[in-house]
């Protein structure tokens, strides 16, 4: 994997900040773009701009085989049965929040059971907090390891028979906990319940076959994975899918209507109302391309240098704490000794360096941690060890700096 050749295909990252070569160390939150998607989204401005499914003329065609060729290439990309499984979304929250709306309110009952992690991404937490509100069900959390893992012993104590639903992060925004979905989905469905993957941390970065997973449904966001910023897709099985109800009404997802009553399209298109995001969908589909290009395996070994390299250099940095486990995905969020991380992530940004700062809304982990907030450093496929070099050395200067503040 070359990582020169692949920061060229990103120009934003050839730039100064504040007088000094950007080192964007915010990927987590979100990456940056090639020009292939780029230039994927400017295409069909320039080229073929249109409304999908419904006109005949040449450039609607264009512009629907585009659309509908970017959920195939979604479907290939995390092996699902069937495209009618791939629902085009705003993004991970929408998709959640739509299983909470659609599936989860038509069957939970009162004295049912919605399991959690407090891991969660506020995305993850709150839709089921309105969901139980709305149907009586309670929720319950799997109690975390003192490194911030889950220990299946207690995955298998927490989910029981009154389980219904068991909504998870594959991979911890702040943490970088590797969760064991298969094997987490496995005890689910023993006690019927099915599962809910946030997995937005996922896909960026490593291979994810949701059919190996066996999970039942399956969310992530285009613009964590070198895709377009506003689209999203929840993966569902179909079964599950075919039974639920729309949540938005209105144009391209309906069939037939009565001044009465209407009926919908089949999958996926029920579930797409409106004009749907249509360069979204094909940013998607290059960035996906994109991956594919580099390999999906190179990017995980790629991250994996990176993280034990940083991990290493924040080791040899007196007084800063460190969160997470051992074996974790791409990034690392700590604290330094009396600096807040708004004050750390304002003199690394000085020295053009971008981390992210606060509560990475995950504030119940942030209870668990008893912090009020962290920085925190994600990498991705375009970023190099001097970078990290240069992360060591920013965190050496904030130290300096707030040390002779308060000398």
């Amino acid at each position: 994997m070359d990582v020169k050749e692949i920061r060229k295909q990103f120009p934003i990252l050839d730039q100064d900040v504040n007088g000094k070569p950007l080192v964007y160390l915010d990927s987590a939150a979100t990456s940056q773009k090639p020009l292939q998607v780029i230039e994927a989204v400017d295409d069909y401005y320039r080229r073929y701009n249109s409304n999908v499914h419904r006109g005949v003329h040449t450039l609607g065609s264009l512009a629907t085989d585009a659309y509908e060729g970017a959920r195939e290439k979604v479907r290939s990309f995390i092996h699902a049965a069937s495209t009618q499984e791939i629902i085009f979304t705003r993004g991970t929250t929408t998709a959640i929040n739509m299983v909470a709306e659609s599936y989860g309110k038509s069957v939970l009952k009162d004295g049912d059971e919605i399991v959690l992690t407090q891991m969660e991404h506020h995305s993850n937490i709150i839709p089921w907090q309105q969901t139980a509100k709305a149907t009586g069900a309670k929720l319950k959390y799997i109690p975390m390891q003192e490194d911030g893992t889950l220990s299946l012993e207690d995955v298998k104590n927490t989910i029981t028979s009154h389980t219904k639903i068991v909504a998870i992060t594959n991979v911890s925004n702040v943490l970088g906990t590797i969760n064991p979905i298969k094997e987490i989905t496995k005890i689910a469905h023993g006690h019927g319940a099915v599962t809910v993957v946030d997995g937005a941390q996922t896909v960026p970065h490593m291979k994810v076959d949701v059919q190996e997973l066996d999970c039942d449904f399956f969310a992530f966001s285009a613009h964590k994975m070198v895709g377009p910023t506003g689209i999203g897709v929840l993966y569902g099985k179909k079964q599950l899918l075919e039974n639920m109800e729309p949540v938005e009404f209105g144009g391209e997802m309906i069939d037939f209507v009565d001044l009465h009553d209407s009926t919908w399209k089949e999958l996926p298109w029920k579930f797409e109302g409106g004009t749907p995001i249509i360069a979204g969908a094909i940013g998607l589909g290059a960035a996906i391309d994109f991956l594919e290009d580099v390999g999906m395996d190179n990017i995980a070994a790629h991250e994996k240098k990176l993280v034990d390299y940083a991990c290493s250099k924040l080791e040899e940095v007196e007084g800063i704490t460190t969160y997470g486990p051992e074996k974790r995905a791409g990034l690392i969020t700590f604290n330094i000794d009396t600096v807040h991380p708004h004050d750390v992530a304002t003199v690394l940004d000085s020295e053009g360096i971008a981390v992210r700062a606060g509560h990475h809304c995950a504030q119940p982990l942030m209870k668990w941690l008893d912090v009020t907030a962290t920085a925190r450093a994600s990498f991705y496929l375009y970023n190099t060890l001097e970078e990290i070099d240069a992360f060591a050395e920013g965190l050496i200067k904030t130290k300096e700096y707030f040390g002779d503040v308060f000398a």
